[in-house]
């Protein structure tokens, strides 16, 4: 087992014993983290397959056969895993370090920009929508108008501010669906469950400006909320590629750097809650509908380079500051 520590040693893993060299050297680059995971795994079966064939090396056979709690991740994965106890690991396998992301922003004046260059009030309104909330953009292009409860205190009792809930349903015509399949269902008229995202007063401003527009001089009898303006299929739901395209359109007619995605409108908004809750991931966890805390800190919490805070603490570093 020594030995075979030290072989990963050799391709790049750090081991708790001299090792020397790497045996790649540049222009070779040293086995990154998957590399090394697969270089064990590759070792473990083929030691595992060799002893066992040749009845050798028991000591070596009983080091692979080492195991680990199972995680919550194993637990949901594995078929009876709430009764799982141990799961098998491997001891040569190096420990995964944290993953720094680094997700796309917008481009600085992104929102504005937009706003003047779109030439409908529907693009207007998703725009706004996007820009002060997180949604994904299959579940705007999926919204449906009783999903929307854009007044106080509404009759679903979740939430006492305008909101609206994203509700995952198989059967929209323009296949537009909600990435988190949370439960939700309609009681007399009423929506409740779903992801709830709290709605701004721009926002509201801008659906009614849509709604008595536009909306009530094509809309059909889908009852959904975005719905195409022109062309043969007037009238029918707007699918996701089609707001995509529209935002990529708007971003080059207002001369944007790169190209404008829904999901630079969902970082932006998560990165901008930390900048004004200084780094609370429990608040940005809550605003955008992540999974946990935790990944909010593993993606948005590493400093930004260019902030005023990372310029002034490397300022009182040096010692240029009086």
């Amino acid at each position: 087992m020594l030995d075979l520590h030290r072989y990963m040693g050799a391709v790049g893993a750090e081991v708790p014993m001299p090792w020397g060299q790497p045996w790649r050297v540049p222009p070779q680059r040293p086995f990154g983290a998957s590399a090394l995971q697969v270089s064990a795994a590759c070792l473990k079966g083929f030691y595992l397959h060799t002893c066992a064939s040749g009845g050798v090396n028991d000591e070596l056979r009983d080091a692979f056969s080492a195991g680990r709690l199972p995680t919550k991740a194993d637990r949901r994965r594995a078929f009876l895993g709430h009764v799982k106890k141990s799961m098998p690991a491997n001891p040569l396998s190096p420990t995964r370090p944290a993953r720094r992301r680094h997700p796309k922003m917008l481009p600085d004046g992104a929102k504005p920009q937009l706003q003047e260059t779109v030439n409908t009030a529907r693009d207007e309104m998703v725009v706004r929508w996007l820009a002060d909330t997180s949604l994904r953009i299959g579940g705007l292009t999926g919204l449906h108008l009783v999903d929307l409860h854009l007044r106080e205190d509404a009759d679903c009792g979740e939430c006492k501010a305008p909101h609206l809930h994203v509700c995952h349903r198989w059967g929209n015509v323009n296949r537009a669906a909600a990435k988190i399949k949370q439960d939700w269902k309609l009681v007399d008229g009423v929506i409740t469950g779903g992801e709830i995202y709290r709605a701004s007063p721009a926002m509201i401003s801008s659906y009614f400006n849509y709604m008595t527009t536009e909306y009530a001089k094509h809309a059909g009898s889908h009852g959904m909320l975005l719905i195409q303006l022109a062309g043969p299929n007037c009238g029918e739901p707007w699918s996701a590629d089609a707001a995509r395209g529209m935002l990529r359109r708007a971003g080059r007619r207002a001369e944007l750097a790169g190209r404008i995605t829904p999901k630079a409108f969902r970082h932006q908004i998560t990165n901008d809650v930390l900048d004004v809750t200084d780094g609370d991931s429990f608040v940005a966890k809550a605003v955008g509908n992540w999974a946990s805390a935790q990944m909010v800190d593993e993606v948005y919490g590493h400093p930004d380079l260019h902030s005023p805070k990372f310029t002034a603490a490397l300022k009182a570093v040096w010692g240029e500051e009086e």
